[in-house]
């Protein structure tokens, strides 16, 4: 199933990172669990163990873009992505929110400071949306095990909690499109480490290590969200593929594909034609 695309937990009343607070280690919960809820812990725990094992990178939160040559593919032609993301935010109040695509997601965030603009999903037709960035959309074939890519939009004074991904067969990439000064006031904590985006740069990262993001500045932070399959060794990268492509079947990701086309369908028939 593919599950990078739901947070598996968040913080019920998220508290600051205090000094004493470690989170190089990959935690299910931000709380106990019990029951059996529990023994579906103990199997999660077991399958990403077993990726650990078999992934051809170390297993940690952060790594160097030069693991991954395609970036430089995408950090290459960043400024004409980010023309086609300016073309995309002139409508940008007509934008859905997160949790209108992924109800899900409402455990982090409920109000309108994440706006997405969805371009590739297993299941979902983003066939409108793609079309309206087709450069971005020709930019993206080159991503090896390309599950999921949005344009994620943040708000002034947006905080997401923290929370942990739900699969550590996939991993997370972020281009910097859009990034507000001051560029220390907006932020993201993987594990121990802040890191801040830039503009035109990349940030690869496990997000199945407790993650948590600020936008304490009075400007829209904007990157291109990327979900991709974890390299791994033969035969578990392909039996990973085919365990992602199984998310197509899974209820909330089906719910997800009607959101969006539902979306499209309204946001585009209102769209003036060029010229």
């Amino acid at each position: 199933m593919n599950t990078s695309l739901v947070s598996a937990t968040a913080a019920q009343s998220p508290q600051p990172l205090r000094r004493t607070d470690d989170f190089a280690h990959r935690a299910h919960t931000l709380q106990e669990v019990r029951g059996m809820a529990r023994l579906r812990r103990a199997v999660s725990d077991a399958i990403e163990a077993l990726v650990v094992r078999v992934s051809h990178l170390p297993d940690q939160p952060v790594y160097a873009t030069a693991s991954f040559p395609w970036t430089n593919v995408l950090a290459a032609h960043w400024r004409e992505v980010r023309d086609e993301l300016d073309a995309v935010l002139r409508e940008r109040d007509a934008l859905p929110s997160f949790q209108d695509i992924l109800p899900a997601v409402g455990t982090i965030t409920r109000d309108e400071g994440w706006k997405t603009y969805w371009l590739e999903s297993i299941g979902m037709d983003c066939s409108d949306n793609q079309r309206q960035c087709p450069r971005t959309t020709a930019l993206l074939k080159s991503v090896p095990g390309l599950r999921t890519a949005f344009f994620s939009i943040l708000a002034p004074g947006k905080h997401i909690p923290a929370h942990r991904g739900a699969y550590n067969g996939v991993l997370r990439y972020h281009l910097g499109l859009i990034v507000p000064e001051p560029a220390e006031r907006c932020r993201i904590r993987i594990a121990n480490e802040i890191h801040h985006w830039r503009e035109g740069e990349a940030l690869v990262f496990d997000d199945t290590f407790q993650h948590e993001v600020w936008n304490d500045t009075d400007g829209w932070r904007v990157v291109l969200f990327v979900d991709f399959a974890r390299p791994l060794r033969q035969p578990w990268h392909w039996l990973n593929a085919r365990l992602l492509d199984l998310g197509k079947l899974a209820p909330f990701l089906r719910d997800a594909a009607r959101r969006q086309k539902r979306w499209a369908k309204g946001f585009h028939s209102n769209q003036k034609p060029a010229g």
